[in-house]
C-alpha cells in the first residue's frame, strides 16, 4: 500500500466558521473529550459503548500526531461565542481492521457533543474541513464510515458529497462505507 503524504504539519490549522473555530487539539481538551466519548448519544453509533479515560487520552494523541504524521487530522471544534469544546471532526488513518481495507485514503469523522445537536453544526464544521482537505489532499477520494441507522451521520455525508460505496462489518456491527470524490479545479 503506497501512503500519500500531505507535507507535514506541527499542529491543525485554525479555521473559522459562522459558528465555530476549528483548532488543533491539546492536552487541556482531554477532560471535555472523556465527557462526551462516555455521553451514551456519542457513542452509541460510534463505538457501542463508552470510552475509558484511557482509550480517551489515546485518541488525543493519535489526533495530534496525525498531523505532523500525515498533514492532516481532527481538528476541536470550539464555540466561536464562549470558546467551550463542542467536539471533534476531520481525517485520519486508522488502519481499520476492515474487510475489505479501506486503503491509505483519508476517513473522515465528527462527534458534537449532545447538547449542540439538531442545530446544523456538524454539517457547517464538515462544509469548511472538507474545503481545507480539497485543497491539501492529494487523495482522489475520502471515505467514511457510519452505522447504517445513523441517519443524522448520514445526512450529514450526503450534504458534504458522499454516496454509500458498500455495506460491510466493523467492530461486530453493520457498517456502511461512503465515498467522496475530491472535487476537480
Amino acid at each position: 500500500m503506497t501512503i500519500k503524504r500531505i507535507t507535514s504539519l506541527v499542529a491543525a490549522p485554525d479555521i473559522l466558521t459562522d459558528r465555530t473555530r476549528l483548532r488543533a487539539h491539546r492536552v487541556d481538551d482531554f477532560e471535555p473529550m472523556v465527557a462526551m466519548w462516555q455521553d451514551e448519544a456519542i457513542y452509541r453509533h460510534i463505538t457501542g459503548r463508552p470510552s475509558t479515560a484511557s482509550e480517551t487520552w489515546s485518541r488525543l494523541l493519535r489526533y495530534i500526531g496525525h498531523w505532523h504524521a500525515l498533514g492532516f487530522g481532527y481538528w476541536v471544534i470550539e464555540d466561536r461565542v464562549n470558546g467551550l469544546y463542542i467536539g471533534e471532526a476531520g481525517f485520519a488513518d486508522f488502519r481499520r481492521d476492515m474487510d475489505p481495507p479501506l486503503g491509505a485514503e483519508p476517513e473522515t469523522g465528527w462527534a458534537l457533543v449532545s447538547s449542540v445537536h439538531g442545530r446544523g453544526l456538524a454539517t457547517e464544521v464538515m462544509l469548511a474541513a472538507h474545503a481545507w482537505m480539497d485543497a491539501h489532499n492529494p487523495h482522489e477520494h475520502t471515505l467514511c464510515i457510519l452505522a447504517p441507522e445513523h441517519a443524522a451521520s448520514i445526512r450529514v455525508a450526503e450534504k458534504c458529497g458522499y454516496a454509500h460505496a458498500y455495506a460491510t462489518t466493523f467492530a461486530d456491527g453493520p457498517t456502511s462505507v461512503m465515498k467522496r470524490a475530491r472535487p476537480r479545479a
